[in-house]
């Protein structure tokens, strides 16, 4: 069996406040094989975005190990840590604020081979640049303007040349595509898979969007208030989902036609705060079908069928 590219070991990233910790992420454990898609999906807070950054380390865990093709990087000191940042690289959610206004799409793009000095000369760079903008359908034209001159889509385009550059295995998608049109999402979604097929890249896609990650990924992660309580291959996950939470989740996914309309059923009870949270599922507070020993120790996931895994007393 292959060792897979990305892979957590009860990675743990609390923030500090004046109550006591803030569990972003809680003892998350995620298997990620080369050349696949994992989703990242849940509310907004549940340290979706978190996880992604840390596993970059963009922020340092507090705990836990992050393997890289079996390699724990935890404990790389920030020179190793530049020699990743070639083979790890992130598409952040808004493409505006994520590109430096005062910088031309051609600086943008190569800021990071200049920075790890990688295609040395300026030649190398510029014809480097020109080879990305054809491969993310960026008109060459656009080479000297500004993100304000240009549209949504267009920026986002630029962030993906910008992730390409130093030719990286792995690429994070923090929601890439929430902030575009309708329409736009679609090219940019199929932009990007196209880039996984010629490419060989591996991604985590975090998103809240179902309809979307059921597009693009392989296996799916459910997180709730920094907690993994399902994950599963997309097909089994929509199949079969076997959290409630997931299930609630699913169960929010509009259906555009009237002769099929279906029954929203409002998640009831009140969010449990991630600030030095209670023993137990978090969901218990929420849950239909909560009982009492859901709000005793906490549960891990488990194997209930091939490659399902769920944290749920319903299913022990």
């Amino acid at each position: 069996m292959s060792t897979p590219l990305i892979q957590t070991r009860e990675l743990v990233k609390y923030f500090n406040t004046r109550r006591g910790p803030l569990h972003a992420v809680d003892h998350v454990n995620i298997t990620i094989s080369r050349g696949e898609t994992l989703g990242v999906v849940g509310e907004s807070g549940c340290g979706k975005s978190t996880l992604g950054r840390t596993i970059l380390r963009l922020l340092e865990p507090t705990s836990g190990e992050i393997l890289y093709n079996g390699e724990n990087i935890v404990g790389y000191s920030q020179k190793q840590m530049k020699e990743m940042r070639k083979k790890m690289q992130i598409i952040f959610q808004d493409p505006f604020t994520s590109l430096n206004p005062r910088m031309s799409v051609s600086e943008i793009i190569a800021e990071p081979m200049i920075t790890t000095r990688t295609h040395g000369s300026h030649g190398e760079r510029l014809d480097r640049v020109y080879h990305l903008m054809e491969t993310v359908g960026l008109a060459e034209r656009f080479i000297n303007s500004y993100p304000h001159e240009l549209d949504g889509g267009r920026r986002q385009r630029i962030g993906i040349a910008r992730a390409l550059s130093v030719d990286p295995e792995f690429i994070v998608c923090d929601e890439p595509v929430s902030a575009l049109d309708v329409s736009i999402q679609a090219q940019i979604l199929n932009l990007m898979m196209d880039l996984q097929d010629e490419m060989g890249l591996t991604y985590l896609f975090v998103t809240h969007n179902l309809s979307v990650i059921k597009h693009i990924s392989d296996n799916i992660a459910v997180m709730y208030l920094g907690q993994c309580v399902e994950f599963a291959p997309t097909s089994e996950l929509f199949a079969n989902p076997q959290h409630p939470y997931t299930r609630a989740l699913l169960n929010a996914i509009p259906i555009a036609s009237l002769k099929h309309r279906k029954k929203l059923e409002i998640i009831k009870g009140e969010v449990t705060s991630p600030i030095n949270p209670k023993p137990g599922c978090r969901f218990a507070d929420r849950c239909p079908y909560a009982e009492d020993r859901c709000r005793e120790d906490g549960l891990a996931l488990k194997e209930g069928a091939p490659g399902h895994f769920v944290a749920c007393r319903l299913h022990e």
